[in-house]
């Protein structure tokens, strides 16, 4: 049984950073995913790529991993730079701005 260990990214759809924090251990399919000839959908008969388990410590998913005897791969997160401005948006409309505004 093969599983890998990660911390989520956050979501396209969000500038916040909820469910990021913690460590995530998720199986890896071992069989392939099957599409359903009536309705579409597609499934998979390994019931392990469902389970998707959450840890407060990188350590803590690899204790779990060894002790349930899991072979584990870790993948670290990507640090990703701040990208702030001095003085952000409001400061295109300042009143003691130092530059003159042009167009």
């Amino acid at each position: 049984m093969r599983a890998r260990i990660f911390k989520p990214a956050k979501t396209a759809m969000s500038s916040g950073t909820a469910k990021t924090r913690k460590w995530v251990l998720e199986h890896v399919n071992e069989t392939g995913r099957e599409v359903d000839p009536l309705m579409g959908w597609t499934s998979s008969s390994d019931t392990q790529a469902q389970v998707r388990l959450t840890f407060d410590t990188k350590e803590a998913a690899l204790d779990y991993a060894k002790d349930h005897g899991i072979d584990a791969v870790v993948q670290e997160p990507k640090t990703r730079k701040a990208n702030v401005r001095a003085g952000g948006y409001g400061e295109n409309f300042a009143t003691n701005r130092r530059g003159a505004w042009t167009h």
